[in-house]
């Protein structure tokens, strides 16, 4: 996966972690609930960050300042449920899992473009993995990357509301002709913040 560049650093796309899986290993137990309920509000700061906080260095502050404060409760709330738990329970393994992931499962706050979970890429891609089996005769080998390529671009356009069909026909016409260094500013996100 490319690199995400932020802060003059390079973040490996696998070096972030998705807090669902990390949320769902928890079992229903009066030890657990609290630990759950709390990563329920973190998402809950983070949605209301997201909604208020329109730019990256905004939405930065607004999580060292609602998001870390939680984080550290949470973390010391699982470290309490791990030597209390029998090393193989459910909740001993969840909060082990959580522990060892803990670096990762923080990255948000260091990187505020990212998410906390990648459900919203998951659910926009669901259609093309249901139709995959559709998808096997495309015609070519090269043409798979490129069917890849234009889903991603057409699933980034509906994640932002562009209508498609105007992107595609803004950014189509006079492509061919562009340096490819001018590709970044041909993205949806850079043709919404021009349009608007």
């Amino acid at each position: 996966m490319p690199p995400l560049e932020s802060n003059s650093e390079i973040v490996q796309a696998d070096d972030h972690s998705c807090r669902s899986p990390t949320r769902c290993r928890y079992p229903q137990d009066p030890i657990a609930t609290p630990i759950v309920a709390q990563m329920d509000e973190l998402f809950a700061v983070d949605a209301e960050a997201r909604r208020k906080a329109p730019s990256v260095t905004a939405r930065h502050g607004r999580r060292q300042e609602t998001a870390k404060p939680l984080l550290d409760d949470i973390l010391s709330k699982i470290e309490a449920a791990q030597s209390v738990a029998l090393p193989s329970s459910a909740l001993s393994k969840a909060c082990q899992y959580a522990i060892t992931l803990w670096r990762k499962l923080t990255r948000f706050l260091e990187y505020p473009e990212l998410e906390l979970s990648n459900n919203l890429a998951e659910n926009s891609m669901r259609p093309v993995a249901l139709g995959r089996k559709n998808w096997i005769h495309i015609g070519s080998p090269q043409a798979g990357p490129k069917v890849a390529a234009i889903l991603s671009v057409v699933e980034s356009c509906r994640r932002l509301q562009v209508p498609v069909r105007d992107y595609f026909s803004t950014i189509l016409p006079g492509l061919a002709d562009l340096p490819i260094r001018c590709l970044p500013d041909l993205t949806p996100a850079v043709w919404v913040a021009r349009h608007s």
